[in-house]
Parts: structure tokens; C-alpha cells; sequence
């Protein structure tokens, strides 16, 4: 049963920066904040698009740079002649500016058609809401949890203290899906039950489909693994004719 109100949902009366947006989304986890931003003017998916490729274009050039760092580390405890930091540097550099553009687009997309599942899983369930919408919400939530996570990164290449970072940024992870939830709630207007099924029933269909493949492909091995092993015989015995 849903606990959203039926009352009709006003949007703010003054254009909202869209910093002061993300900061709504990731402060104030309630229906209410993600239905306002929703029927929001300025509730598109090009908007989430651009957050979403910037934020992701940021936390692939950090990540390449503190890979950098870190392997050049690792070659300067192992010693020999690996190399200056510079040259490390200079070779994450290269790689920026090659993947970071791919890396965003993919991000992009990826971000888009598991959008557009869950909106389109939401629909079955009854839900208010539209692609537009539910993009513009989940953007303005991942947007700054994926520059945070570049932060995040940062830390976590201090040898010894990394790992209280990286716990920190599960915990935020977990924190990010809790939000969406209340994104989907909110933006379609409906209970818990729908909203945590909008979310989560695609990955667990695509974890089913995932490990029937799996079990495909291993018993498909299993099965042709004789007929491979006499194949293999046979090339055997003919080679040591020779």
C-alpha cells in the first residue's frame, strides 16, 4: 500500500541551480523532494546525460592518474629501472585523454537503458511517472555520488588508511540505492513493494539469464568434453606416427 500523498505535487516556484539539486537529492532523502524535482521545468534525461558523462568523465581521470601513482609505487618497492614518475604520469595521460570520452559515453548508456528498464518495469506497475523524470532524479543522485567517488579514490591510494575509504564508499553505495528507491516512490507515485521491484527486478532477471547462460556454456563443455577428448587422441596418435 502507498503512504504518498495524492495531493497534486508543485514544483518550486524559482529555477533551482543544479547544485543546490544534487544537494537536495543526496540530503533529503524524501518522496516529496524527488516528486518536486520530477514535475520540475527542468526535468529532462539531456540534463541527466551531461551530469552523468561530466561526473563520469571526472572519476576516469582520477582513477587513471591514482592507478598511475599507485603502479609506479609498486615497480619503485619492487627497485630496478621502471621508469620515473613522470613517464607513469605521462602514460595515464595518454590513456585519459583516449578512454575517459568512450568511458563517459558507455556510462551514458548504460545509465539510459537501465533507466528506461526500470521507468518501463514501473509502468507495469501502475507508476505516474516518465522517462524524463526518473532520469533527471537518478542523474541528479549518481551525478554527485560518482564525483564523491573520485574522492573517495583519492584516499583510498594512501597506503594502510585506503581501506577505511573503501568502506566508507561502500557505505555510500548502499546509501545511493536506498535513494533510488525513494526516487522511484516518488517520481511514480506508488508503495515499497512496487518501487523496490522497479529497481531490483532487473538485475535479478539479469542475474537468472547470467547463470543460465553459465549453465548453458559449462554443460554444453561437459557434454561435448568426450568427444573433445577423443579428438584430442586422435590428433595425438597421428602426430606420434611421425
Amino acid at each position: 500500500m502507498s503512504e504518498f500523498s495524492n495531493d497534486p505535487v508543485m514544483p518550486a516556484s524559482e529555477p533551482v541551480s543544479f547544485f543546490q539539486t544534487w544537494i537536495n537529492a543526496l540530503t533529503k532523502p524524501n518522496e516529496q523532494t524527488y516528486a518536486r524535482m520530477a514535475v520540475s521545468p527542468e526535468a529532462n534525461a539531456n540534463k541527466a546525460y551531461l551530469w552523468v558523462f561530466l561526473a563520469s568523465f571526472v572519476n576516469f581521470v582520477i582513477a587513471m592518474l591514482v592507478q598511475g601513482v599507485i603502479m609506479q609505487n609498486m615497480m619503485n618497492q619492487f627497485g630496478g629501472d621502471f621508469g620515473d614518475l613522470g613517464a607513469s604520469l605521462g602514460g595515464s595521460v595518454i590513456a585519459v585523454i583516449c578512454g575517459a570520452p568512450i568511458s563517459a559515453a558507455f556510462s551514458v548508456l548504460f545509465f539510459a537503458i537501465t533507466v528506461a528498464i526500470v521507468q518501463w518495469i514501473a509502468k507495469m506497475f501502475g507508476g505516474q511517472g516518465n522517462f524524463n523524470q526518473l532520469s533527471y532524479v537518478f542523474g541528479a543522485i549518481l551525478a554527485p555520488f560518482m564525483l564523491v567517488s573520485s574522492v573517495l579514490t583519492l584516499f583510498a591510494a594512501i597506503p594502510y588508511v585506503g581501506f577505511c575509504f573503501s568502506g566508507i564508499a561502500l557505505i555510500a553505495g548502499i546509501y545511493i540505492l536506498v535513494l533510488e528507491v525513494i526516487a522511484v516512490k516518488g517520481v511514480n507515485h506508488f508503495g515499497w513493494g512496487q518501487a523496490l521491484g522497479s529497481l531490483f527486478l532487473p538485475f535479478v532477471l539479469i542475474g537468472f539469464l547470467c547463470a543460465c547462460l553459465i549453465l548453458f556454456v559449462v554443460g554444453g563443455l561437459m557434454a561435448l568434453g568426450p568427444t573433445i577428448g577423443d579428438v584430442f587422441s586422435t590428433i595425438n596418435q597421428s602426430l606420434g606416427g611421425y
